[in-house]
């Protein structure tokens, strides 16, 4: 892969072949401590222990279509080699937290990509689940929540054009304040 955004939504899939019906995807840039940091967290079925010792495999996965999982293999991968680490704890009926962390500044750190596009894809292709977004830059934090938005719309399918140019400009314009303000906290 060569975007993190598209990292976030392999293991984002992941959370919904476990019947995750809420899902907060959070990312934090730090350039002070030179940090970013990815984490998926998700209510599904979760993982036994011994499964979870397996998880990072990449001959392991539950998926019966392929015989192979990468996804979270390659992200631990990504993670370590930018002088990160990854994590991931699960508990059956609890639900998985998948996090992985990255030196910000590390010449071979994947740039983060298109994250509108990312969580437009995810939302629209599952509007059942209640997704959270949470992006903080430098202690300076955008959330996106969807559901008060699915509640405004009263059946309105979120993949209407206007719905879904909203989402993306919601999306794009609260990245871009959080950085912004930041700057300005700088100066």
């Amino acid at each position: 892969m060569r975007e993190l955004a598209l990292h976030i939504l392999d293991i984002a899939e992941n959370s919904i072949s476990a019947n995750a019906d809420r899902i907060r995807i959070s990312v934090e840039e730090d350039l002070e401590d030179d940090i970013l940091k990815i984490r998926i967290e998700d209510n599904g079925k979760g993982m036994d222990a011994a499964t979870l010792a397996k998880i990072t495999d990449p001959f392991v996965t539950s998926r019966k279509s392929r015989k192979v999982g990468l996804g979270i293999p390659f992200f631990k991968a990504a993670a370590e080699a930018c002088e990160g680490s990854f994590s991931i704890q699960s508990a059956l009926g609890e639900g998985t937290t998948v996090e992985a962390t990255f030196k910000h500044s590390h010449i071979d750190r994947m740039p983060l990509g298109d994250i509108s596009s990312t969580l437009i894809t995810l939302l629209i292709g599952t509007p059942e689940v209640h997704w959270i977004f949470d992006y903080t830059f430098n202690q300076n934090r955008f959330t996106f929540d969807d559901e008060p938005i699915k509640n405004i719309l009263e059946g309105v399918p979120l993949s209407e054009p206007a719905v879904m140019t909203f989402i993306r400009e919601t999306i794009e314009e609260g990245i871009q304040n959080v950085r912004l303000e930041s700057s300005i906290k700088q100066i």
